[in-house]
């Protein structure tokens, strides 16, 4: 029988599930067009293709004769997936979900028809539609794109002046040509995970965000688990996270929800069908004490995954970023391991001399750090303490 397991992507986020996958003992087949993506340096096979090319990574992923195909922290890839799943037979999001829940467009006009408590919007093709969708709706507005992920091409706009250069910043992000502008909501900003099995959701974990603020876009940074709610609230999670499921079609994959909390009701902003990035499989790993890379990969190749918690330890995480240029000049990797000593977790993605990227969006990490704690003020500690690791001029 084959152990094939094929992932798309060979980032950051994708490093631990390769890693897991090979732990786990499959052969890890990793796609991606070329570039310095560390996820290259551990795969057993690589397949330079471009991860949005769907019929030639289907035709790969047949000639390979895979068991799964899966991906983690990314949208970009999901009708690759959907499409090599329908078609051979796999478990895993089918190609109708994937196209839902990858074009902002679509998922808000299906969460409306479902239900789903969602912000007003209105899909535009021109800055003079952008102004009549700004008037209708009223300020404050936000203009997405439709097509990306990590909070890239999101831009919060008060007044009609504000338009304008926040429409052409978000068009030199698209790759479509149109965007949304919709209803700005004024709440507490939470994430929800899922792994949603048998047209329902098997694992269902609300966390709260640490978010940074910069320019006219709030960026998420961080997540605490978990995130306390009232049983009212609760329950309107779990129907809302049904009717996204209802809407959407997902099935026997993870889901990663963006909302706003307003009193006792959700206000669904957008779903994926994959697991949220900025390390959230480790701290459901950690809040729950299970494997979560370990059963979505069994989970994609069609095995039993128990997603049962067997545990609730309180953990939070948060990337390590700059907010002004900086040179990265070394690297203490003693302080480090004294911090897992500790049971900090911490990481950086550049290696000395590298020129750092200045924080614009979830894109724009360097490293990245979690660990068990239950205090914000004392997390912020532990969040500096690591980012020391790393000397910078």
């Amino acid at each position: 029988m084959t152990n094939n397991l094929m992932i798309l992507g060979a980032g950051i986020y994708q490093v631990p599930l390769i890693k897991k996958a090979k732990e786990l003992g499959y052969h890890t087949i990793v796609v991606s067009y070329p570039g310095p993506y560390p996820g290259f340096d551990i795969a057993d096979e690589v397949l330079y293709l471009d991860t949005t090319d769907s019929e030639a990574i289907l035709d790969a992923a047949r000639n390979m004769n895979i068991k799964g195909i899966c991906t983690t922290g990314t949208d970009v890839a999901m009708g690759s997936i959907g499409l090599v799943n329908d078609t051979l037979g796999l478990s895993g999001i089918s190609g109708q979900a994937a196209r839902v829940l990858t074009d902002k467009s679509v998922m808000k006009k299906r969460f409306i028809e479902a239900g789903v408590r969602t912000a007003a919007f209105e899909k535009i093709y021109s800055l003079k539609e952008a102004i009549a969708a700004f008037k209708k709706i009223g300020p404050p507005c936000v203009v997405k794109v439709t097509d990306k992920s990590g909070s890239r091409g999101i831009i919060r706009v008060d007044t009609e002046d504000e338009m304008p250069a926040a429409y052409a910043e978000a068009m030199k992000v698209t790759g479509k040509d149109y965007l949304l502008v919709e209803k700005c909501i004024i709440g507490h900003e939470i994430g929800i995970d899922a792994f949603v099995s048998g047209g329902r959701p098997v694992l269902l974990l609300p966390h709260d965000k640490l978010v940074y603020k910069g320019g006219r876009a709030t960026v998420p940074v961080g997540h605490i688990f978990p995130y306390e709610v009232s049983p009212v609230l609760r329950d309107d999670i779990e129907n809302q996270v049904n009717k996204i499921i209802q809407a959407s079609g997902m099935n026997n994959c993870a889901m990663n929800i963006d909302a706003f909390v307003c009193g006792d009701e959700l206000y669904v902003i957008e779903a994926g069908g994959r697991c949220g990035a900025t390390c959230i499989p480790e701290l459901i790993s950690m809040y729950g004490g299970i494997d979560y890379y370990g059963l979505m990969i069994k989970a994609a190749c069609g095995l039993p995954a128990d997603f049962s918690l067997q545990k609730a330890v309180p953990c939070m995480a948060s990337l390590l970023y700059v907010t002004k240029e900086h040179r990265l000049v070394s690297i203490d990797y003693e302080k480090i391991r004294s911090l897992r000593d500790r049971n900090i977790f911490v990481s950086f993605d550049y290696a000395a001399g590298a020129l750092l990227p200045v924080m614009h969006d979830g894109t724009d990490r360097i490293g990245q750090v979690y660990a068990p704690c239950s205090s914000v003020t004392e997390f912020e500690k532990i969040r500096k303490e690591a980012l020391s690791a790393c000397h910078m001029e």
